[in-house]
């Protein structure tokens, strides 16, 4: 248990990450996410940390950075104040151009003006605008945040929400309504949309302590807890029926990320599960659990056994970094590493070693912490992560921010990170 409890070691990593988050990665996106002449946020960097010349605003990452920096000044890293005034000039922009005012919630995509390009209504990005909104009210007292999260709730409770099977509808048309089966998503549900809906409620019940809030809730984590993962290894299946029905994951038309596509070209295997959004899983539902003032003890059983999953199948221990994915049972399918699975396990192993004292977790969190200091972070491009290494940790795609990659899992692992640092120290 030495290496646990060795203040040395923790400390060393805490001051680092501080420093690293301080005097690097927030000033990467306070001196470039800003639009000056139209206004809201551009995102597309190059591993240089030059700006490419894309300019279209996707609304997931004007929300996200939205919350990346309330989130940042609510933390205490707002140098001055600038966090949070940039996230005043992006609520400015994101609420005036992004609402839609005919059919309720939030359109997908505008142009750097923000002229709609695509009016499609995307859960996870419904998702995101209660949890960013609410992080902003929460940061800067700004009412029309705390409204626009309000909003956002009652137009996904209206048309989000299956009131057949239980869950959220994810991938729909302008007018609410289910976009069509197969490769456009309209029949299908998904582990990674619903952990962010439980993410976004435990936001909005920060905010406002509702008892509806608080049910709503308390019911898609027992969602996900009884329906979503493996009953046996308590990892999540990616895709699912309507009813809940485990399905093979398959990409989808209208992306939010870059995701590599299946081995063979059309699903991956039915037990393939993520790493990183197991990991993230456990760690949003101990802050869940913590926000609901809810005792963590009724829920040790499945976070041990993601954290374990993770440790023995998804750590590189080799090369260091988290891989991609796997099956429930096995080593991993695709041993590439993603820059938002590194961030994410940095956080939930940190969680693990809080709650369980277990040597082997602090080792998970310091192989991760150390690939990513020497491999994912690009120094001479300004600071910012990486998209994608492979197993040894040379590059597959350098881009620094893009359509689907901003601040928001980088910014938030680093200010999570200190946070827990800091806890394990206090003890």
């Amino acid at each position: 248990m030495k290496s646990l409890f060795d203040r040395d070691e923790i400390q060393k990593i805490r001051c680092q990450t501080d420093d690293y988050l301080r005097q690097t990665l927030l000033p990467f996106w306070i001196e470039r996410a800003i639009d000056q002449q139209y206004g809201g946020f551009l995102t597309y960097y190059d591993r240089n940390g030059q700006a490419t010349g894309e300019t279209d605003k996707t609304f997931l990452m004007q929300i996200r950075s939205l919350y990346t920096f309330a989130a940042a000044h609510r933390a205490g890293y707002s140098a001055d104040g600038k966090c949070l005034q940039l996230a005043r000039s992006g609520a400015d922009f994101i609420l005036n151009h992004y609402q839609d005012q005919k059919n309720e919630g939030w359109i997908w995509i505008a142009d750097r003006q923000g002229n709609p390009l695509n009016r499609s209504k995307i859960g996870y990005g419904q998702c995101f605008a209660i949890y960013a909104m609410s992080e902003y009210y929460l940061a800067s007292g700004d009412a029309r945040g705390r409204q626009a999260a309000l909003d956002t709730y009652a137009a996904i409770q209206k048309n989000m929400s299956d009131t057949r099977f239980g869950g959220y509808y994810e991938i729909m048309q302008e007018d609410w309504q289910p976009e069509r089966p197969g490769r456009f998503g309209g029949d299908r549900k998904g582990f990674d949309v619903h952990m962010h809906m439980m993410e976004a409620l435990t936001r909005l019940y920060e905010m406002t302590h509702h008892p509806s809030h608080r049910r709503r809730l308390l019911e898609v984590i027992s969602l996900i807890l009884e329906r979503m993962l493996h009953p046996e290894y308590r990892v999540g299946y990616m895709q699912f029926s309507l009813d809940f029905t485990p399905l093979a994951a398959i990409l989808f038309e209208t992306e939010w990320g870059r995701d590599a596509a299946p081995a063979d070209g059309v699903a991956r295997p039915l037990d393939t599960t993520s790493y990183g959004h197991n990991v993230e899983f456990s760690w949003l539902l101990l802050h869940a659990l913590e926000i609901l003032d809810k005792p963590a003890m009724p829920y040790l059983d499945v976070i041990r056994k993601i954290a374990d999953h993770c440790c023995e199948n998804g750590i590189d221990w080799q090369y260091g970094g988290v891989c991609v994915d796997g099956p429930f049972n096995g080593p991993p399918n695709d041993t590439e590493k993603q820059f938002w699975q590194q961030a994410e396990v940095l956080v939930g192993m940190l969680d693990a070693c809080l709650l369980f004292g277990d040597e082997r977790y602090w080792r998970a969190f310091v192989q991760v912490y150390h690939f990513v200091f020497d491999k994912f972070i690009c120094w001479a491009g300004g600071g910012e992560w990486f998209e994608r290494l492979d197993r040894q940790g040379n590059l597959i795609d350098d881009a620094l921010g893009h359509a689907w990659k901003i601040n928001y899992h980088t910014v938030r692992s680093m200010i999570q990170v200190v946070h827990r640092l800091d806890m394990l120290l206090n003890r």
